[in-house]
């Protein structure tokens, strides 16, 4: 395969003029290491004379998967990001290059659209590229159904990080490399970066810290905290970080949130073809990185309570977070069938989301998705193209009262799914893992068995705001009401003091707003969210104006 255009990029002498302002020039010799892999917050290499080769350990071992010229740059996304660096950066011939430090290519990237522009779109090709080709130095060892595994991959994926997964019993590959890194069957799931590092059995939040998804220090602190990276928190970031706000974003595994998962959104406004919600909130995550806000994930929020003029987040690790306003972003969750002991079978047959990495795991084979939203006939649409059967269970009479019709019309067309209205699913089966359900009609009392091993759920929404103060006004499913939904008597009881009504979006407490699935009233679409998240900002403008005045 042969690389696309945008993954290189030559500057010309005069814009390596003007790159030397933010960088030092450094003679080398061939095979001089210029930038090591696993290096955090690494630097933005320019190529002056000579070559440097760029190196990434893959199961196959080391191997050479680019080279840089006269004018062209090495690094991915962790330049920007300042994540860990994957690859190895060595001299291929004497020459020289330009060293821009990390924090001096951020201050070029924020200051500089030209070069920005160039930067983040060779970066994000690079990475699609390199994991397209399985240029991947990060390998996870461990059964397909064991939910440590899912856990890890999980992460990995929704941080848009290429991996490889290699499952012991499918074949000879994971058996080689654990020979060759000194690892039992006791010590799976591991996983492997690179060249010399191994994670034995990590929970996420320790892999997180390995790939510096998280290195956010206690105490820190941020004009605005954003508690929640789907589509919301992401588009509230973007804004404030691009309005000259300080900005941290915060979420308990990826950005993404509920949207992240949905296989294919067809109806978002300027993707005629559709987008993955992975991929939309991938993308929008560089473009808030790119205006300097810092995303972190995974954490939990704990509790917020008031500090002064401003507000203390503390996090479930401990650490304190301080800002001046905080966006509640948080989402909602998809419910859980009520049947007892079902939590045994999450990860291990039940999933609540559709991705590439479920579908890799239940390729020709049955499979049930439980759901009547749009989220479900996605799922259903995109599982069909891999499974044997798709059978979609729901408990209302007809799917038009919930999903789009452009989505019931392809579930009701395609050959591969069965639709079953009016029934709820009563019982699961299996020892290790699922091996099949029982449903049951809501009309006849007739049941029904399916031999399914795999079940997707996109049941409802509870949301995610046990972590708020319980002052805060929320409705009785537990949605926070904002702007003209809160009582007078109610802003009374939750203590607020200003003059003002709140605004809009604003919550009880001023300057923490609610934006998203999390609030009272809200459209629950992708394009209603990310309308929320920008609309907000002028308000936190506002607000914190209002108490600098004050």
């Amino acid at each position: 395969m042969t690389p696309p255009a945008d993954v290189n990029h030559t500057f010309s002498d005069a814009e390596i003029e003007e790159l030397k302002a933010f960088g030092a020039i450094e003679s080398h010799r061939a095979g001089d290491l210029i930038l090591a892999e696993g290096t955090m917050a690494p630097d933005c290499i320019v190529t002056l004379t000579g070559h440097t080769d760029i190196f990434v350990q893959t199961d196959e071992g080391s191997r050479r998967v680019g080279w840089m010229e006269r004018g062209q740059f090495a690094g991915d996304l962790s330049v920007l990001t300042g994540q860990r660096h994957l690859s190895r950066v060595v001299m291929g011939a004497d020459g020289e290059i330009l060293r821009i430090p990390h924090e001096d290519f951020q201050r070029l990237i924020a200051g500089n659209s030209h070069f920005s522009d160039i930067f983040v779109r060779v970066f994000a090709a690079r990475r699609e590229f390199g994991n397209t080709r399985g240029f991947s130095a990060i390998i996870v060892l461990g059964a397909g159904l064991d939910r440590s595994v899912y856990a890890l991959r999980d992460l990995l994926m929704k941080h848009g990080v290429g991996h490889r997964w290699f499952d012991p019993a499918d074949g000879p590959v994971a058996a080689h490399l654990m020979a060759e890194r000194g690892l039992t069957e006791e010590q799976l799931p591991a996983v492997i970066l690179g060249a010399t590092d191994i994670l034995v059995q990590p929970t996420p939040e320790e892999l997180a810290q390995a790939m510096g998804l998280d290195l956010l220090p206690d105490g820190a602190t941020a004009d605005v905290l954003v508690v929640g990276s789907g589509p919301g928190g992401l588009a509230a970031a973007v804004y404030a970080a691009s309005e000259g706000l300080t900005v941290i974003v915060l979420d308990s595994l990826a950005p993404g949130g509920q949207a992240g998962t949905s296989s294919k959104i067809e109806n978002y406004l300027g993707f005629p073809t559709g987008i993955s919600g992975n991929e939309l909130a991938r993308r929008a995550t560089v473009q808030a990185q790119k205006f300097g806000a810092r995303i972190v994930a995974p954490v939990r929020a704990a509790e917020i309570g008031r500090d002064g003029d401003a507000y203390c987040l503390h996090l479930a690790d401990g650490r304190k977070l301080r800002s001046r306003a905080v966006v509640v972003a948080s989402g909602a969750q998809y419910q859980r069938l009520p049947i007892d002991g079902i939590e045994a079978y999450e990860g291990r047959g039940i999933y609540y989301g559709a991705t590439p990495m479920e579908a890799q795991l239940c390729g020709n084979a049955e499979v049930t998705i439980v759901g009547a939203g749009n989220s479900a006939g996605q799922g259903a649409i995109y599982l069909a193209s891999v499974a044997k059967k798709v059978h979609v269970i729901f408990r209302r009479e007809s799917l038009r009262e919930t999903m789009s019709e452009y989505l019931v019309k392809r579930l009701e067309e395609h050959p591969n799914i069965e639709i079953i209205g009016s029934t709820d699913v009563v019982a699961l089966h299996g020892e290790d893992r699922l091996a099949g359900l029982t449903y049951r009609s809501r009309d006849t009392g007739e049941e029904g068995h399916c031999d399914c091993g795999f079940l997707f759920l996109f049941l409802g929404a509870t949301p995610n705001t046990r972590w708020l103060p319980k002052e805060m006004v929320c409705d009785e499913k537990g949605f926070v009401k904002t702007g003209t939904d809160i009582a007078p008597m109610e802003l009374v009881k939750a203590g607020w003091s200003l003059d003002r009504m709140p605004t809009r979006y604003e919550t009880s407490w001023p300057r923490i707003y609610a934006i998203g699935d999390v609030r009272k009233g809200s459209v629950k679409r992708v394009a209603s969210s990310v309308g929320e998240g920008s609309v907000v900002v002028s308000d936190i403008h506002a607000a914190l104006a209002e108490v600098v005045a004050s």
